[in-house]
């Protein structure tokens, strides 16, 4: 599986594009900004977008959807919970000082449980790359993670961090959902699965079940 990870915008934010090796399918996760860079990586690896996945509805996670969507055709996906947060679009906006972005309704939610495929071939018996949503709210409504168990990946969204948790004080967020979440989701993963969280350097669930001070 090809996986890059690029920083983007004033917040930092990660933005993963994964890719199956054969068919050249990608998914990319909260572009946030930045998008010719997104691009420019799309297409030094020739990868074709599927899938524009959001792990939720900050500014600084879905501002530059739009214009991917624009520029490849890919369907942008969402949980539906976190509609309040995009109408909401021009207020986050005012808290970095930046105009505010289009922000559409997605194109299909991302429910729990909910497959996300690039690469299968059922006529040459290959299953390509398939992640599954995990729902976990706390740090917006609609916050959700993408678990690929044949990578032992998990993309954490901003749920999840090195050491941390999400911050719960911005709208929509609950402090008491989050590490609920956090326990009934990602705690019983395997210790060696890798998290690539929202902002900043990576970690494990092993690491983050013995150390996390949130989480004791």
């Amino acid at each position: 599986m090809i996986h890059e990870i690029l920083t983007v915008g004033p917040l930092q934010c990660n933005c993963s594009i994964l890719g199956d090796e054969i068919t050249r399918e990608a998914i990319v996760i909260d572009p946030g900004d930045e998008i010719s860079r997104i691009m420019a990586l799309l297409r030094q690896h020739s990868l074709t977008v599927k899938h524009i996945l959001i792990t939720h509805a900050h500014i600084d996670h879905i501002a530059g959807a739009a214009k991917l969507k624009q520029l490849t055709g890919a369907p942008i996906l969402y949980n539906q919970n976190d509609l309040p947060l995009v109408s909401m679009m021009d207020i986050q906006a005012s808290w970095l000082g930046i105009g505010t972005p289009d922000v559409p309704p997605p194109d299909d939610t991302l429910d729990d449980g909910k497959l996300i495929s690039i690469g299968a071939d059922p006529g040459l018996d290959r299953n390509g790359i398939t992640g599954s949503i995990l729902h976990t709210p706390g740090h917006t409504e609609g916050s959700v993670c993408l678990y690929l168990p044949d990578q032992s990946l998990l993309i954490a969204g901003d749920t999840l961090f090195h050491g941390s948790v999400g911050r719960t004080d911005l709208p929509g967020g609950n402090g008491r959902k989050l590490i609920n979440s956090i326990h009934e989701r990602l705690m019983p993963l395997p210790d060696g699965v890798t998290v690539i969280p929202g902002h900043g350097r990576r970690t494990n669930i092993g690491h983050e079940r013995e150390s996390n001070p949130f989480l004791q």
